[in-house]
Formats: structure tokens, C-alpha cells, sequence
């Protein structure tokens, strides 16, 4: 039995189990049954609803994953290239990552009000330090042998030496970080989106609590698991695996 089939029978099973606890459980409207929350979906995706709230997410957090990477990316090499940035800059950013980035909201509204601008610059904030860190410790942890080697062969110590030989070393790291900067990036997303206006997972998820309509909720909670469980195996794991293929770094799979 492959994986995939494996995974499947899992989910059946596991859908199986929740209808028949809600029915001999008698849970009630505050947990609705698997039946009621398909029901729920169809819905959404057949009068339109659902789908526009998702792809209103969905170019929110592209924009702020984007800005993210790039911002998070620069940061973390400039950390791990000089001593002074890093003792100075670099403490202010691991002590900013401890910050919730829904702390930010309140700044974010002041500045930019209720709008998609307040809403994006929260999920950057939520990623950007992530980045930041998985970056920096991606160039850092790189064998000074690697650089050494580079170097005899006549890279010298400027740009080249950094994308033909410390970008590659540090893929599996910067795979990483963007990996975790994706999930922490739909935390804000949402976190934001619960207060700001426009249309988006978020505020359909508010609309599900005003009006006491659970398996619109859950319907929700399971569409952002169904996106991060997709971009993670169709997206990021096979640009992950593409990128240590060309490098050469990873020789299993030819």
C-alpha cells in the first residue's frame, strides 16, 4: 500500500469516527458534524463565497511571503557577514521574534487603518524574523572549509563566492526558514484579517462567530490546514528537492 493510500484510509477513518461521535454524543450546534461542515464547504464554493475569501487570503499573504523573504533573506546575510550588525541589529531581531505579531495590530491600524496595507504589513512582521534567523544561520553554519576550497579555486571573497558557493550551502536551512515563515505568516494573516475589513478567511471566520455558525468556523480552520498541507508537499518540498538536485546535493533521487 503506497502513502498516499495510506494517508487516505487515514482521513476516511478519521471522518468516519467524528460523524459517529457527533451523532451518539449529541454534540449539538457547538460542534457540528463532518456531514454538516462538507455541507458547509459545497456551499461556500458553489455560491462563490468561500472561494473569493480564499483568494483574497491567499494575495494578501503571497505579497507579505514575498516581502518576507526578500527583507528576511538580506537581513539574515548581512547578520552572518559582519560581527557588528549581528551583536547590534541582529539581538533587536531574535528579541523581536518573540513578540506575538499580533501585538503589532494596533500600530498597524493607527498607520495604515483598517485595510489590506495594515493587514499585509502584520504578516511580514510574522515572518520576516523567522527568515531573518533561519538565513543567518543557514550562512553562518557553513563549513569554513567550503569557503576556503571556493576561494583556492579562485572565487575570491565578493558576490561570486557568495551565489556559487554560500547560497547553495545554505538551501536546506533557507527551505527551512521559508517553510516556517509560511506557517507563521497564516497565523498573522488570520490574526489580522479578523479585525481589518475586506474579504478574506479571516473575516469570514468572524462572520461564523457572530452568527453562532460553527461548521462555518471549522469549514474555515480546515480550508487554511487543507493550503499550508498543499504548499508545503507541492511547493515547497519540491523546489526543496529541485534545488539539491541541481547543486548536487542531493544524489538519491536522479
Amino acid at each position: 500500500m503506497t502513502t498516499l493510500w495510506r494517508k487516505a484510509l487515514f482521513l476516511l477513518l478519521l471522518l468516519i469516527i467524528w460523524e459517529t461521535a457527533y451523532r451518539t454524543m449529541h454534540w449539538g450546534w457547538r460542534f457540528p458534524s463532518a456531514l454538516q461542515t462538507m455541507r458547509t464547504f459545497y456551499d461556500g464554493m458553489a455560491d462563490g463565497q468561500l472561494l473569493t475569501a480564499t483568494l483574497g487570503s491567499l494575495r494578501r499573504i503571497l505579497v507579505a511571503f514575498a516581502l518576507s523573504c526578500v527583507i528576511g533573506m538580506t537581513l539574515g546575510v548581512l547578520f552572518a557577514r559582519s560581527r557588528l550588525l549581528d551583536e547590534t541589529f541582529g539581538f533587536v531581531v531574535v528579541a523581536l521574534q518573540t513578540v506575538p505579531s499580533i501585538a503589532w495590530l494596533p500600530f498597524a491600524i493607527i498607520w495604515f487603518g483598517l485595510s489590506d496595507f495594515a493587514v499585509v504589513f502584520i504578516t511580514t512582521i510574522g515572518a520576516t524574523w523567522t527568515m531573518t534567523i533561519a538565513s543567518r544561520s543557514g550562512i553562518k553554519n557553513i563549513p569554513p572549509i567550503y569557503l576556503k576550497s571556493a576561494q583556492m579555486f579562485g572565487t575570491g571573497r565578493g558576490f561570486r563566492l557568495f551565489y556559487q558557493v554560500m547560497v547553495p550551502a545554505a538551501i536546506p536551512q533557507l527551505i527551512t526558514g521559508m517553510r516556517m515563515a509560511w506557517a507563521f505568516a497564516w497565523r498573522a494573516l488570520v490574526s489580522g484579517e479578523l479585525i481589518a475589513r475586506g474579504i478574506g478567511l479571516g473575516q469570514l471566520l468572524e462572520e461564523g462567530r457572530s452568527l453562532g455558525d460553527t461548521s462555518l468556523m471549522l469549514c474555515i480552520v480546515l480550508v487554511i490546514a487543507i493550503l499550508g498541507t498543499i504548499s508545503d508537499h507541492l511547493v515547497f518540498k519540491r523546489i526543496e528537492d529541485r534545488i539539491l538536485l541541481q547543486y548536487g546535493l542531493n544524489t538519491a533521487k536522479t
